[in-house]
């Protein structure tokens, strides 16, 4: 029962799809293999840190990181090649689920690194994983790359959007061309700014007229004024009309005597 057990923990539940092979191969593959996939790694683990995690289960002959084959950064995977089946399987055993930068890592048996096999499989250049993912996760990017696609298209519709409102100032209110006097373009930036239109020459019309009836009110009051003024002055002494309109009393007297 225990040999069993074993057999069975050494077969992963992964089914590579480029395998070229049988499942009865791809099983055999992976009892021979000294080759582990780990994933759910996070971005920002680095070669170093695998490196001093799986050194514990046995000497390893090389670590090869899963890259973004658009950005060919990590991308949350890597490949673990080990010299014995023996330390192999305790990879498998003891490290599988151990928490790296604060997340669980996946420690599975692989049926061998080939060239190409470390590049993302993801249409946007990652994990198949992190094309559909919808919850946010930090350590990965985020949200999914689709999910990112979506709120990218909305973010920029919203910018659009308040770019071209804001680019142009709102016109201030204006009752020019409201009412049946016409004209709709009277307010600011309309085409009559400077021409000024039928509505500014009526009124200025109606100011000219109120200011010449103010005007001649003005005149009016002011000959009224000077002509009661003209009565209410006090008339001149008529002694000097009969004396020559002279105002001399001395030159008066003179003519009197001689």
């Amino acid at each position: 029962m225990a040999s069993l057990f074993k057999e069975q923990a050494k077969l992963s539940a992964y089914r590579d799809r480029r395998f070229s092979g049988t499942q009865e191969e791809f099983d055999e593959a992976l009892r021979a293999s000294t080759t582990v996939y780990i994933g759910n790694v996070s971005f920002y683990t680095t070669e170093e840190q695998l490196y001093e995690l799986f050194s514990r289960a046995g000497e390893i002959k090389k670590i090869i990181m899963g890259l973004d084959k658009n950005t060919k950064t990590p991308c949350g995977f890597c490949f673990v090649l080990f010299y014995s089946r023996e330390d192999t399987e305790d990879a498998v055993k003891y490290i599988s689920g151990t928490i790296l930068d604060d997340r669980p890592i996946r420690v599975d048996f692989d049926w061998g690194f080939q060239e190409g096999r470390q590049w993302g499989r993801g249409r946007s250049g990652g994990q198949v994983r992190d094309e559909y993912r919808t919850d946010y996760d930090p350590a990965r990017g985020g949200y999914g790359k689709l999910v990112q696609k979506e709120l990218e298209a909305q973010r920029q519709l919203v910018d659009y959007g308040t770019g071209s409102l804001g680019a142009y100032p709102q016109a201030a209110p204006t009752n020019y061309g409201n009412g049946r006097r016409g004209g709709g373009n009277y307010g600011q930036g309309g085409q009559n700014r400077h021409g000024r239109g039928g509505d500014y020459h009526r009124k200025r019309q109606r100011d000219d007229d109120r200011y010449g009836r103010d005007n001649s009110r003005r005149n009016t009051d002011h000959e009224s004024r000077r002509d009661t003024d003209s009565d209410m002055r006090p008339e001149k002494n008529p002694r000097f009309r009969e004396s020559g309109d002279s105002d001399d009393d001395g030159e008066d007297d003179r003519k009197r005597r001689s």
